[in-house]
Parts: C-alpha cells; sequence; structure tokens
C-alpha cells in the first residue's frame, strides 16, 4: 500500500497539500472525505484521525494528521536534501537561537 490522502479540496490547507504532490510528482492516492457531509466524524475516519480533521497523510502504519507535518514529510519524500526544521535554518544564517536579537537602546 503506498501514501494516501485523506483530503476535502474545499478546505484550504488540503489544496495546499493536494497541490503541493501534484507539483512535485509524489504518487498518493487520493481519499476525498466530504467535510460538508460531515464524513470526517464518521468513525471509520477517527481511525486514521482520532482528531477528526483533514488532511491527513497515511503511508502503511504511519499517520500525519497536521497539514504543516504532511507538507513537510511530503518534501523529505520529494526531495530527501530538504533541510528540516528551525535546526537548519538556524546552522544555514550562521544564528544559535531562534530568538530575535535584542536591541540596544
Amino acid at each position: 500500500m503506498g501514501l494516501e490522502l485523506y483530503l476535502d479540496l474545499l478546505s484550504q490547507p488540503c489544496r495546499a497539500v493536494y497541490i503541493f504532490a501534484k507539483k512535485n510528482g509524489i504518487p498518493f492516492e487520493l481519499r476525498v472525505v466530504d467535510l460538508i457531509k460531515g464524513q470526517h466524524l464518521s468513525d471509520a475516519f477517527a481511525q486514521v484521525n482520532p482528531l477528526k480533521k483533514v488532511p491527513a497523510l497515511k503511508d502503511g502504519d504511519f499517520t500525519l494528521t497536521e497539514s504543516l507535518w504532511v507538507l513537510a514529510a511530503k518534501s523529505s519524500k520529494a526531495d530527501p536534501s530538504w533541510p528540516h526544521g528551525g535546526s537548519a535554518w538556524r546552522q544555514q544564517w550562521g544564528r544559535t537561537s531562534s530568538r530575535r536579537p535584542m536591541r540596544s537602546f
């Protein structure tokens, strides 16, 4: 079984995940969850995402349920050299902290 995406394209975060996957040629099986009909509140969908929210990504036994994490996971599948998290950003820019520098008056 491959990558499964549980989406409703009426949802902006779902559209972002869908467009990202299509644009980067990431193969996936689309599982439509109709929010208007309340399919996200069903017991069947609760087994995929106990929070009953879309988008959700399922890859075998592994499930992600937040759109930012779904995009990050798909980014690393599309390009394994993709930098992960704030630590990569801090290393790139030579910062040791994610806090903004204090201004001196």
